[in-house]
């Protein structure tokens, strides 16, 4: 009898060298079903590949027919194989033909066997197939022979998701499923089209060296990789800069509990002991329960997968010596980024000049992470289940951000269509360029200014570029938040006047700091909320640091010597808020004229409506301010209380809506019978569509991401708003949800020939 281990390391030496014979695909494959059937005692063993049809095809066996291998094809929920690969998990049977699954195949010749026991091939989750063994006899195959062939199903898994079974494919059949073309629609975040390749946010370790030397040394480099990893985590919960109690310390504390588990730890020494690499168990253990919590119903396991994917992430990286955080100022060319989920700051620290476009699982389009893209001009689609396991790196991508398509490793025709649709986006760039100093003005005489929303250095060019009348939207956050430190005032100073300088003799609008919520700065303490998109953030925070706030106006102040300073404040939820901000700009001015500066010409101070409570006190706000700007995306997310950044609300209630429309025709109106200007300076705002009902409501002023000017520049010169303002007016006032907004917008602009 073999000794209790002495089988599957035999096994593992034995596949290792198999994989290195130079032979074809099917003979190594060929190989590989004979070691186990001889190393498992197993009278059959059989490979199924999964194929781009959703079918499974047996490539190999030893013990069925051999005229029965690429000839005998299931269903992907056919038979016991089928539930094997439906399901992701094990099936270990003495009786097979009494299941109620079993599907009798003549071509194979399987009748004659009793005993089952199947396990998926499974790489990051994903089934590229099932591997099986039989016996005539009745018998159950035990937990060691169990983890034997998974762990060998491991390595099959890399052989086919090498590619390396494509090339014995039957003519004219389909390829196995593991490089297949992909295609998932989800969010579409911005506009664009982006074909280039995958870098993974948090890239999986690449592991070359799947069978162990020596197990014992892999043992012990395993235990000091988990001792090592959990002090880590400990010296991170402890550091003092977690509050001591909340919902936030008891979400931190059963993360560290998964890291304690030892469930997971045995499972691991369990996979390390059948003769794998320390980081061979760490991926197969973590393979099996991805696929197992991805077809989980409960949303909290669901949620708990991303907590042990980081923690085989830690873990893998301190095997292998590697610091958690991958370098990200070194791209390939044409980098389109996959990710769980990202912060805006994150997208930042990528080199510009190489991505190319942006894939996320979560992440909506009101999110924060999908304005920076908007900014930056890169083509973003959200909402994508499980793209960071179905995508390598390396792999061709193309991303449509209009449509929210994601084709991954996509055929030679459909990327043939894509590049063709980039050259007839590319003519349509030009035809937009042509209209760059064309007056902005409707087909009924109505002028409408077109600002830009910008944040950054590189968002300068696009003044000109464009053809903007200004910028109705600086965030000055965005310098904060892609800084080691925190920007000193002579370093604010310098990029303000960067900015007014590119704008020449146009305006600028600045926003001060609206830090927190998902816009957190490296280098400040973060304070834990339940809620902190109503939390500590925007003006809240800057009236309650007011050096930090001072420091910034008195840079914009300096900036804007000799020339006119437009100014406002985010988030102010009341008049007193307003009163409180502007009087540090008072102090600031007393300052600079007592030390001697040149003080602009004029400073024009106002305030962003985002918070619904502002629309109890428009009249008393309107006396006190020069200008209101209105941000549509935390307005209509505080409105109608969706949390912008979580996909299961943020698209629930429709800007178009007339409640919506309601609130941003009200402040319009106040506005212009005190003639105070009013800019909109949202995402809605970008959207033909959404240009169109904004101006029939009565906005003369906008405020667009850089990519969105010329759509919406070219649906306004061929608008009647005065028509459409007919149109619009009578459905406004209508019972809400008692006509489709939306739908009569966009039949009104195809009678009018408008592009949106």
């Amino acid at each position: 009898m073999r000794g209790a281990l002495g089988g599957p390391r035999v096994l593992l030496r034995r596949l290792r060298e198999v994989m290195a014979e130079p032979v074809s695909a099917q003979e190594r494959l060929d190989k590989i079903v004979v070691l186990i059937a001889a190393n498992m005692v197993a009278e059959v063993c059989s490979v199924y590949v999964l194929r781009v049809d959703g079918r499974l095809e047996l490539y190999a066996t030893e013990g069925l027919k051999a005229e029965s291998v690429h000839n005998t094809v299931l269903a992907a929920d056919e038979g016991l194989v089928g539930l094997v690969s439906s399901e992701a998990n094990p099936i270990n049977l003495s009786e097979a033909q009494s299941h109620p699954a079993f599907s009798y195949r003549a071509e194979t010749g399987e009748e004659i066997y009793h005993s089952f026991l199947g396990v998926p091939i499974l790489r990051a989750g994903n089934t590229l197939g099932v591997l099986v063994v039989q016996n005539r006899a009745r018998r159950t195959y035990s937990e060691e022979e169990e983890e034997a062939l998974q762990t060998t199903a491991m390595v099959v898994a890399e052989m086919i998701a090498s590619g390396e079974l494509s090339a014995i494919a039957r003519p004219g059949a389909p390829e196995p499923a593991a490089r297949r073309p992909v295609h998932i629609n989800g969010a579409a975040l911005n506009d664009g089209i982006a074909l280039g390749h995958v870098v993974l946010h948090e890239p999986r370790i690449v592991i070359t060296n799947f069978i162990a030397d020596d197990v014992n040394k892999e043992m012990k480099r395993l235990e000091a990789a988990i001792e090592t990893m959990r002090s880590d985590l400990d010296v991170i919960l402890e550091r003092g800069e977690v509050p001591d109690a909340g919902e936030h310390r008891d979400v931190l504390e059963a993360y560290r509990m998964f890291a304690y588990d030892r469930g997971w730890q045995h499972r691991l020494s369990e996979a390390v002991m059948t003769g794998l690499t320390a980081e061979a168990a760490v991926e197969r253990v973590q393979s099996d329960t991805r696929a197992r919590m991805l077809r989980a119903t409960d949303p909290y396991l669901r949620e708990r997968l991303h907590d042990l994917d980081e923690l085989s992430n830690r873990l893998m990286h301190q095997l292998l010596g590697q610091d958690y955080t991958p370098p990200r100022d070194r791209l390939p060319e044409n980098a389109v980024i996959v990710a769980r989920s990202m912060g805006p700051a994150a997208l930042l620290e990528y080199d510009r000049k190489r991505l190319r476009g942006l894939v996320l699982e979560e992440g909506g389009p009101n999110s924060h992470v999908a304005i920076v893209a908007r900014a930056l001009g890169i083509p973003a689609v959200g909402e994508i289940a499980n793209a960071t396991g179905l995508a390598d790196p390396g792999d061709p991508i193309i991303v449509d951000g209009a449509t929210g398509d994601v084709h991954v490793r996509p055929s030679p025709d459909m990327e043939a269509a894509y590049v063709e649709r980039v050259r007839l986006r590319a003519r349509r760039q030009l035809q937009y360029l042509a209209l760059r100093d064309k007056p902005c003005v409707t087909k009924d005489g109505v002028p409408v200014t077109l600002l830009l929303n910008a944040g950054l250095a590189v968002d300068l060019p696009h003044i000109e570029e464009t053809g903007a009348a200004g910028i109705g939207l600086f965030r000055t956050e965005l310098q904060f938040m892609v800084a080691a430190t925190l920007p000193r005032t002579a370093e604010q100073f310098s990029l303000y006047r960067a900015v007014l300088d590119a704008a020449g003799d146009k305006p600028v609008t600045f926003r001060t700091l609206d830090i927190g919520g998902d816009k957190v700065l490296p280098y400040m303490r973060n304070e834990e909320e339940e809620n902190p998109a109503l939390g500590w953030r925007a003006i809240r925070l800057g009236l309650d640091r007011p050096g930090l706030l001072r420091s910034q106006i008195r840079a914009l102040l300096r900036a804007a010597g000799g020339r006119v300073l437009k100014l406002m404040f985010p988030m102010i939820a009341a008049v007193e808020e307003f009163d409180e901000a502007k009087g540090l700009v008072e102090r600031e001015l007393t300052h600079l004229r007592r030390h001697g500066h040149k003080l602009p010409d004029r400073v024009e101070v106002g305030t962003m409506v985002e918070v619904p409570s502002l629309l109890y006190q428009l009249d008393e706000l309107i006396e006190r301010v020069d200008f209101l700007s209105v941000g549509s995306n935390d307005l209509l997310q505080f409105f109608y209380a969706a949390d912008r950044g979580n996909k299961r609300v943020s698209a629930r209630f429709d800007p178009l809506s007339a409640p919506m429309l309601r609130v941003f025709q009200a402040i319009v109106s106040k506005s212009d019978a005190k003639r105070k200007p009013v800019t909109l300076c949202g995402e809605l705002a970008s959207t033909p569509l959404g240009a169109l009902a904004l101006v029939a409501i009565g906005y003369r002023s906008l405020s667009v991401a850089p990519s969105a000017v010329g759509p919406v520049k070219a649906m306004l010169l061929e608008l009647d708003a005065g028509k459409a303002g007919k149109l619009l007016g009578p459905l406004i006032d209508s019972p809400a949800a008692s006509v489709p907004i939306r739908e009569r917008l966009k039949a009104f602009a195809a009678e009018q020939g408008l592009q949106i």
